[in-house]
């Protein structure tokens, strides 16, 4: 049958070779500032991968920088569609330290023939039940928690639960790269430094850092804590989820907001896309907050605010007199209104329109994690922050 053997020949060579006989895929991505940027995410849309590399999986490729070092990687999917199915893969993320004056650099994706392990989780995020709904997150520099549903529910059955209603933005300090939610959680004691930083940061119902509210022009009008979550993506690299607050009254308006928050690892900020939903007017003036005074009961000892308008951005800086001291941050690429202030917070003000989201970075730094050592080191961060969000990487696929 020796037609039948050439025909499977055939069969078998056109399913082998695209996967055999494929070229690496070449990136290379560019910018435009000449400061460095370190731990820049890379993302190379998946439909990318798969037009150089047909048959590509997750868990079997190589990405190598121009000098062939192997990058730790991380392959997302898309959100859940209106069906709740998920389908495919969204994309390709690996971080670069481009150094001051390096503009460009090159990059190959190929398919390994050996499963790749999975490299350790640098961002984290979870919904933390066992602490009445806070949700938790971090990357390996700083942490942050978002108060739920069970802390703001009333003490019905009298056993003494804590109940605070409050949308703002808590700030856990890390001296250690690895992630420490489980942990801290665990011991229950992370309002002590036992080596690994500690929450020294009183939100209250405060805005935190990075809480939101409508500003009327006299005052905050504010939401409960969040009603839901959603987790999108969970590291190594990048950690996404949402955390969506039910309406509320603001001035006569009837409001509601959705954040979703993206965490990449290496930095101090996060990424936040708050969407608000309202009918009546056209836009709302939202203000986005810093609490005035985060430090625990006889830990103040000086803050400093700055207000700058030419980076869109507020930013402060807190010394404590035990426990070193704590830089916060908002900045808002697209544009600011202006700023303001009420009796607890620095606020930072944009305009809204209804279902189109406001996207932000807000964060902090503290001296005890090692990367800023002092007020200028933190402003200087804030700066180029806010250069790297007005010029994002563009990436190219250069033909071998």
């Amino acid at each position: 049958m020796p037609g039948n053997k050439g025909g499977l020949c055939y069969v078998l060579a056109a399913l082998i070779t695209p996967l055999s006989m494929a070229q690496p895929l070449a990136v290379r991505a560019s910018h435009s500032l000449a400061i460095a940027r370190p731990a820049e995410m890379v993302a190379v849309p998946w439909t990318r991968v798969l037009a150089a590399l047909p048959g590509a999986l997750p868990q079997k490729l190589v990405v190598r920088d121009g000098a062939g070092r192997s990058l730790p990687y991380q392959v997302t999917k898309p959100d859940y569609d209106a069906r709740g199915i998920r389908a495919g893969f969204a994309d390709l993320l690996f971080q670069y330290d481009f150094g001051a004056g390096e503009q460009a650099a090159d990059f190959t994706v190929d398919s390994s023939a050996a499963i790749v392990a999975p490299f350790p989780s640098r961002t984290f995020a979870r919904i933390v039940p066992e602490r009445l709904d806070d949700f938790a997150w971090e990357n390996d520099r700083i942490g942050h928690r978002a108060y739920g549903p069970a802390l703001g529910a009333p003490d019905s059955g009298g056993v003494g639960k804590e109940v605070l209603v409050a949308s703002g933005i808590d700030v856990w300090s890390k001296r250690v790269r690895y992630p420490v939610i489980d942990r801290w959680y665990a011991n229950g004691s992370y309002h002590r430094d036992d080596g690994e930083g500690m929450d020294m940061y009183k939100t209250g119902a405060s805005r935190g850092t990075g809480g939101t509210g409508v500003w009327d022009g006299e005052r905050l009008h504010v939401s409960a804590n969040f009603a839901r979550w959603k987790i999108i993506a969970n590291g190594p690299l990048r950690s996404i989820f949402e955390l969506a607050y039910d309406g509320w009254d603001a001035g006569g308006v009837r409001v509601a907001e959705t954040k979703r928050f993206t965490v990449d690892a290496g930095h101090n900020l996060d990424l936040v896309e708050s969407t608000f939903t309202f009918d009546g007017p056209q836009e709302l003036t939202v203000a986005l907050g810093i609490t005035s005074n985060s430090a625990e009961k006889g830990q103040a000892a000086g803050t400093s605010v700055h207000r700058l308008p030419r980076l869109h951005a507020l930013a402060q800086w807190e010394v404590r007199k035990s426990n070193g001291a704590l830089g916060t941050a908002l900045i808002v690429p697209e544009g600011i209104t202006g700023f303001a202030e009420d009796a607890v917070n620095q606020l930072i003000l944009a305009r809204v329109a209804p279902g189109r989201p406001l996207r932000y970075y807000a964060g902090a730094g503290w001296t005890g994690g090692g990367d800023f050592p002092g007020r200028e080191a933190w402003l200087a961060y804030v700066a180029d922050a806010a250069a790297r969000a007005g010029a994002p990487l563009t990436l190219t696929y250069p033909a071998k």
